[in-house]
């Protein structure tokens, strides 16, 4: 497995027009910082393809499990990293600003490893089943997997709506299985046993044990994500508002993002509830839900008055 060689790299230019079309002001912290590793590693990435794509036989019989980290991180070519990092960029920005932050990070750091990890239970159950060796040695990258986990995810917290799939209309709590099919028949090459690994994992963090886990650890180790019920926003400064304060205070909601959009459609809305933002008056909250308290804002305008005096 080598990486393609597109000269200009197009792909990746078209993807950096997209990031500065947003704005990257506009673009959620984890997200960014998503988009930016993965860019990162294709530019220079640590190892070659076929010493970070992921394979029973590489992983399990050989023990080189640092593949687990490296293979969601790199990618073929441009446009395998043009289409993932797209579609990245308007799931983070919905998804990051309902989950906060810091839930974000720890969502995609796991859904990165347990992807991997159900990818190779996959492929080595169906080398078992069928006696084809040839199933351990298949080897996947990129983070498309992790993509149709975070999918399951936006299903879940926005059910209803029908999504277009190769034109025809399918109800949003099968949209990913319609899509699994339907990339597996029409882009030869791409990964099947890796995309159902990433709904697997969405499932079992929206209908499985996978979510009470992942918060019962979090309580050990962070204080960021919160109580049970209430999610925390980060801005780029570091302060945070609870998603109670966020969903009072701002006057927009995520309604706007139905499942029944195509993914250009979504991602037009998400930057233009982020301009709407950058437009309100200098009461409402700026992004990310930062919000100051009333005591905190007496505070200010007193010192703001001290200054002007």
């Amino acid at each position: 497995m080598q990486r393609r060689s597109r000269g200009l790299n197009t792909g990746l230019v078209l993807l950096l027009s997209q990031i500065f079309n947003v704005g990257i002001n506009n673009i959620p912290p984890v997200t960014l910082a998503t988009l930016a590793l993965n860019v990162w590693f294709f530019l220079s990435p640590l190892k070659p393809l076929r010493s970070s794509c992921l394979s029973v036989e590489m992983c399990y019989q050989q023990k080189d499990w640092q593949r687990l980290v490296l293979s969601p991180l790199h990618h073929v070519d441009d446009w395998h990293l043009y289409f993932n990092m797209v579609s990245m960029l308007w799931k983070g920005i919905k998804l990051e600003r309902r989950l906060g932050s810091g839930w974000f990070a720890y969502v995609i750091t796991t859904f990165s490893l347990l992807t991997g990890v159900v990818y190779l239970l996959l492929e080595f159950a169906v080398a078992e089943f069928l006696g084809e060796p040839d199933f351990r040695r298949s080897c996947a990258v990129g983070f498309s997997g992790v993509l149709f986990a975070l999918k399951v995810l936006n299903n879940h917290y926005c059910p209803g709506g029908f999504v277009n799939v190769l034109g025809f209309p399918v109800p949003s709590r099968f949209a990913c299985w319609a899509e699994l099919v339907a990339i597996h028949f029409i882009s030869a090459g791409t990964s099947f046993a890796g995309h159902l690994a990433g709904i697997l994992v969405g499932l079992l963090y929206t209908h499985g044990p996978l979510k009470k886990i992942m918060e019962t650890c979090a309580g050990f180790f962070s204080s960021s994500v919160g109580p049970p019920g209430r999610q925390y926003y980060f801005n780029n400064s570091g302060y945070a508002a609870s998603q109670d304060d966020y969903g009072r205070d701002r006057p927009g909601n995520y309604d706007a993002y139905t499942a029944g959009l195509s993914e250009d459609e979504q991602l037009e809305r998400a930057l233009r509830a982020s301009l709407w933002d950058q437009g309100n008056s200098r009461s409402s909250p700026p992004p990310y839900g930062f919000r100051l308290s009333p005591e905190e804002e007496m505070r200010q305008r007193r010192l703001h008055r001290f200054d002007s005096q």
